[in-house]
């Protein structure tokens, strides 16, 4: 891999390990204010909603110049949004705005994958990306976990400079600054990011045509027989991930009497199951074969309903291991399939920023759902067995569509061939 690949790696595993201690700290801070349980899942609602709205414009504004000042002027606004948390702004208000950076983050970074490296590294790429990402996942949520442990965040806070009082008096202002350094080092790989030199595409400044615009690409990856299966899983993977996060941490708190900055552990757990899944699929999937892992994710669904019959910790563990590796080990492939698609349909930003619509409306809806079930007080072991069936059933349904579409196509084929001879 070239040296510039390591560059945008490192920017993105620092600024995914802020967006992560920061969901933990503000999940602290609803908690210190005596908020509504209802309001935890609602964070991810107000963070997701930026790339659901902006997504007819980050994408071409992604394209519109050089990626790495798109993700300069991204992590900028994530500063933005954690500074205001800290200076007392509402903590649901505040990852929105973090929300409206990662939304043009997310084009800049997938984007310059494709633009960067041969389509033959791509998969490998991906699985790095994911891998590391995931390991910010991991560490950003044991950080966050961390920092609003009693006895880590008084040692923290006992920490003054001499002659200068820093302002920071409570433990989710010490948590919100040691976030907001996380960016800061984001922001400076940002700055080292090669600059590819592919042409830019000048933005247009009329936003109804840029809506038109994103409708056609987003009907051209349905339309297209691979990008719709990829992206129906992805976009599925997404919704299930994101609804999983905060189930694990109530799963925990009610099966395994765990407190959040444990329960937070465990997700990490998971994580460290999806790092290992993206790393084995990068290793053994190409991107011929990449539809071939898509029983893995009926199979995962399943054994998500085995966390219903587990209450000691050091079962739960192994169980959310296998968990998060089989959907590392099926997404990576997928999202590597739907890049290549996109790039080749439509041009790398356009496409990114049609898979993060429809994978963020899919957490939109999850989470609301979720949010949902948490205020009619729904028992949490059977919001683990709904999540469990709905990803198994739809991944069986996905698998049915895909065998179908091979079906079209062996039967074109072979119209083809007898029409030759």
């Amino acid at each position: 891999m070239p040296f510039g690949f390591y560059i945008i790696m490192a920017a993105q595993f620092f600024s995914a390990l802020a967006d992560n201690a920061l969901l933990i700290a503000a999940i602290a801070a609803l908690r210190e204010m005596h908020a509504p349980t209802e309001y935890e899942p609602l964070l991810k609602t107000f963070f997701t909603l930026s790339y659901v709205l902006l997504a007819a414009f980050v994408g071409a504004f992604a394209d519109s110049m050089p990626k790495w000042r798109v993700m300069f002027i991204s992590n900028t606004i994530k500063i933005v949004g954690c500074s205001i948390m800290f200076f007392g702004v509402h903590p649901l208000i505040a990852y929105a705005v973090v929300g409206l950076g990662a939304a043009a983050y997310s084009p800049a970074k997938y984007g310059i994958l494709t633009e960067y490296l041969p389509h033959r590294l791509l998969v490998v790429a991906n699985g790095w990306i994911e891998g590391l990402t995931v390991g910010a996942i991991i560490l950003g949520v044991v950080i966050g976990g961390m920092l609003i442990r009693p006895d880590v965040s008084q040692s923290l806070l006992a920490f003054d400079f001499p002659l200068m009082d820093t302002g920071v008096d409570t433990v989710g202002e010490m948590a919100l600054t040691v976030v907001a350094v996380f960016y800061i080092i984001a922001a400076l790989f940002n700055l080292y990011v090669p600059d590819t030199g592919v042409d830019h595409k000048q933005l247009k400044s009329n936003p109804f045509f840029l809506i038109h615009e994103f409708n056609h690409c987003l009907a051209l990856l349905w339309r297209d027989k691979l990008g719709q299966i990829s992206l129906a899983v992805t976009t599925l993977f997404w919704g299930a991930g994101a609804t999983l996060q905060f189930i694990v941490i109530k799963w925990s708190e009610v099966a395994l009497n765990l407190d959040l900055s444990k329960a937070s552990m465990l997700q990490g757990v998971v994580a460290v199951g999806v790092a290992l899944g993206a790393v084995a699929a990068a290793k053994y999937i190409t991107l011929r074969k990449s539809v071939k892992v898509i029983p893995l994710g009926i199979a995962m669904g399943l054994i998500v309903l085995v966390m219903n019959f587990v209450h000691e910790i050091w079962m739960a563990v192994p169980l959310l291991i296998l968990i998060g590796g089989l959907s590392g080990f099926f997404v990576v492939p997928m999202n590597a399939l739907l890049q290549h698609r996109g790039h080749i349909l439509m041009g790398a930003g356009h496409s990114i920023a049609v898979q993060n619509f429809n994978e963020n409306l899919s957490i939109l809806m999850m989470t609301g759902i979720y949010y949902l079930m948490i205020k009619m007080d729904m028992s949490i072991y059977i919001g683990v067995t709904l999540v469990g069936l709905f990803v198994s059933s739809l991944m069986y349904m996905i698998r049915k569509r895909h065998l179908l579409n091979q079906q079209e196509q062996d039967d074109v084929i072979h119209l083809d061939d007898s029409a030759h001879h």
